[in-house]
């Protein structure tokens, strides 16, 4: 009996967020941009936006109730010479930005370590991320708890998900908003945050099993039962936590892979398979 119907059902029902909020998180993230770029601070300083993370990977699902969901974009700024040695003056400009404006004072909260956070409460809250390309080329955003750059590749992210999302026939995405579903609303893959998620199941997808079985990702729970399998046999394979590449290809000043490995700990993978 093909189950792809009832998938999709479920989907609709229970796990997509619907396109109204999809669409007033947009108008936001525009009012917000327009603000910070009438800012007499921050403004001059910025060149673009752009959206990260789950909302640009179409990877949203609807929060459990009573709770927001929550969406990224990058703010890319250039450089101010001022601030070149502390690199957590970003987050603080962009707060203080933000808490000088009428509408967004009372809405923006606390500065957190890589981004400044608005919250439309009880619907969704929007994370702004100081983002950079510095003299000779590192992209960077802000650890403002450590006062330090991090190093990204937001531009390499969006290519390696869009490559695996297409290997699926775009089943990732919803694979990925079913592995949410059963943390937030099932209780399972506790404490495991959507990059790690991503990650891993992302990194799952091989197009070489389609070139020896062309059904593997034929439909969602076809492309669902494969991926949660082989995230299983890897995890089976990792019994103490493994390193989470972060598969932007994104690398330090030395020339290192940057990871993920700090973004969760032991306990976590000893929670994250489905119950």
């Amino acid at each position: 009996m093909r189950m792809d119907p009832c998938f999709q059902a479920f989907m609709r029902d229970y796990v997509n967020i619907d396109k109204s909020r999809l669409e007033n998180l947009g108008r936001s993230v525009e009012a917000i941009y327009g603000a910070l770029l009438a800012d007499p601070v921050l403004g001059p300083l910025i060149l673009d936006k752009d959206p990260q993370g789950s909302w640009a990977q179409r990877t949203i699902i609807k929060p459990v109730n009573g709770r927001e969901f929550d969406a990224d974009f990058m703010l890319i700024l250039t450089e101010n010479p001022d601030w070149s040695e502390n690199p957590a003056r970003y987050v603080d400009e962009l707060h203080a930005a933000l808490s000088r404006h009428g509408i967004y004072k009372s809405m923006v909260k606390p500065p957190k370590c890589r981004c400044a956070r608005v919250v439309y409460a009880g619907d969704y809250h929007i994370d702004v991320v100081p983002f950079l390309v510095l003299a000779g080329g590192r992209q960077v955003i802000v650890n403002r708890e450590e006062n330090k750059w991090e190093d990204t590749n937001p531009q390499g992210l969006t290519a390696w998900f869009a490559e695996k999302d297409a290997v699926t026939r775009d089943h990732l995405r919803e694979v990925i908003r079913l592995v949410k579903y059963l943390r937030d609303h099932g209780g399972n893959f506790l404490r495991t945050r959507s990059v790690l998620l991503t990650a891993m199941l992302g990194e799952q997808v091989d197009a070489a099993k389609v070139t020896a079985d062309p059904g593997y990702y034929e439909d969602l729970p076809t492309t669902f039962y494969h991926v949660i399998s082989d995230l299983n046999d890897w995890l089976e394979d990792n019994r103490t936590k493994p390193s989470i590449v972060d598969p932007s290809g994104a690398c330090d000043p030395q020339g290192n892979p940057v990871t993920f490995d700090h973004r969760w700990e032991e306990a976590t993978t000893r929670t994250s398979a489905p119950r």
